[in-house]
């Protein structure tokens, strides 16, 4: 919040969500909202990161929207720089690059290296999700840009509920609609890296299972986005492999499983869930197919080839 405040650019609207927290950030949050008039506070029920962004994107006013998360910060610039950027050539979003940084060390460096991307002219969205998929640096996080608000609520996008990882398929569809997009190669944003984030908690058992349902999920979502898009816009390679290597995430967390029969449902649901199909036809390149091709060896040989994967899938939910 003291970021925030001290952001160059003025004109701000600053929404907090607290979303069912159970420390003192209620009283922090409530004594931003009563010192600052631009500060407005929300309160709902612990309901996740999706519906407080949605929460907070009905009330938003501003022209263009921003996201934050609670435990980074952003650098005094950030908005003046993209709001900049956004106004002098009618953006649709406009982003930035940021530091990411150790929490417990402090070490720093830039979330995409300038030997991957620099700044770029004015694009279209699909073309710079191309560029962006293509360096294999360039993140879907919601908080390295601005976005025009009238395109989101026109477009009916919105977070979804209760999804880990949302920010992929939200900022893919975002960048399918947008038509004016622009990206500086400055690091306006800082996020730190812990162990308690949700990206990096260690699991193991029926919570790595449950958590990696989110990516087998995401893989079908994209596959979705990509296919009812597919009049409107060019699909290109990187967004049908961006499917692919999604789905190389849930199979390297295969391996990484100590419980056997944890594994053996994880290498089911692979299977049932249709994510193995999606993981190999969305290969557009022939070092993914080699990964693929040597993922497939793999869960053929793990799996337990005495019962169907759709047998271990009804046992793991104790269905007949």
């Amino acid at each position: 919040m003291e970021s925030l405040i001290a952001q160059t650019w003025k004109a701000l609207e600053i929404i907090i969500v607290n979303d069912g927290s159970t420390d003192n950030s209620v009283a922090i949050a409530q004594k931003y909202a009563d010192t600052y008039p631009h500060v407005t506070l929300l309160h709902q029920a612990n309901s996740g990161a999706s519906v407080a962004r949605n929460r907070g994107m009905e009330i938003a006013t501003g022209e263009y929207i921003a996201f934050v998360d609670a435990d980074d910060l952003t650098y005094p610039q950030m908005y003046e720089t993209l709001m900049t950027m956004a106004l002098k050539d009618d953006l649709d979003v406009a982003q930035c690059n940021a530091d990411w940084c150790i929490r417990d060390t402090g070490n720093t460096w830039p979330s995409i290296p300038l030997d991957r991307v620099r700044t770029t002219e004015v694009l279209n969205g699909p073309e710079w999700l191309r560029m962006g998929l293509a360096s294999r640096r360039w993140t879907h996080v919601v908080w390295m840009g601005v976005y025009r608000r009238e395109l989101i609520t026109r477009n009916k996008i919105t977070f979804i509920p209760g999804l880990h990882h949302q920010d992929i398929i939200w900022t893919t569809e975002v960048m399918f609609n947008a038509r004016r997009v622009k990206y500086t190669e400055a690091c306006l944003y800082k996020y730190f890296l812990h162990d308690s984030s949700v990206s990096r908690l260690k699991r193991q058992g029926c919570k790595n299972l449950r958590y990696q349902r989110h990516y087998i999920k995401i893989t079908r979502l994209l596959e979705k986005l990509n296919h009812d898009y597919a009049g409107r816009i060019t699909i290109y390679p990187e967004f049908h492999q961006q499917i692919t290597y999604e789905a190389l995430r849930v199979c390297h967390a295969v391996r990484k499983e100590p419980d056997v029969l944890t594994r053996q449902q994880m290498i089911a649901e692979i299977f049932t869930s249709g994510m193995y199909k999606r993981m190999v036809t969305n290969v557009r390149s022939a070092k993914v197919a080699y990964q693929a091709l040597l993922w497939s060896y793999r869960l053929w040989r793990w799996r337990d080839k005495t019962i169907s994967p759709y047998h271990v899938v009804r046992k793991a939910f104790n269905l007949r």
